[in-house]
């Protein structure tokens, strides 16, 4: 039906690359700024006083999370690369492709890195035991909001559709 708004758009191969392309940069825009301020401060900490007296368990947190925001870095920043090496080959729906399996990658060690991160300071400020039940509530609000939300969506309208 030409009217019905779930028959798909009218576009070739290539444009449908461009256009998902261009949501896909924008999708990444807002993940990178996340992921960089985060990775931003947390190679800052190392430099602290604080930092010196940390427990040796907190310090592995420390060095875990860290290792988790350069990973989530590289997996964000990584399409814009891709794109830049594989641009003018004709290759750009190939490329979408792989753009969107970085960034999905890259969302799912920035989930683990700003985690571990509450993790890490909450057990620094507070030495509560509450700690982990507070932080797997949060990592539950991640999850609900990042993908259980949209996954749910996803199953939903393409069942009446």
């Amino acid at each position: 039906m030409a009217g019905d708004p779930r028959a798909g758009r009218d576009e070739t191969v290539e444009e449908r690359a461009d256009r998902q392309w261009q949501e896909l940069i924008q999708e990444i825009r807002v993940a990178q700024t996340g992921v960089q301020i985060l990775f931003g401060f947390m190679l800052t900490v190392a430099f602290t006083p604080v930092f010196q007296g940390l427990e040796p368990t907190d310090r592995t947190i420390y060095l875990v999370t860290l290792v988790l925001g350069s990973l989530a870095t590289g997996a964000l920043i990584g399409p814009v690369a891709f794109h830049r090496i594989v641009a003018g080959r004709r290759i750009k729906p190939e490329a979408v492709v792989w753009a969107a399996r970085l960034t999905f990658t890259g969302l799912l060690l920035l989930l683990a890195t700003c985690t571990a991160a509450l993790f890490l300071v909450l057990r620094v400020v507070t030495h509560d035991a509450f700690v982990p039940w507070l932080v797997g509530g949060v990592l539950a609000w991640y999850l609900l909001c990042w993908f259980v939300l949209p996954l749910w969506a996803r199953s939903r309208y393409r069942a009446e559709g």
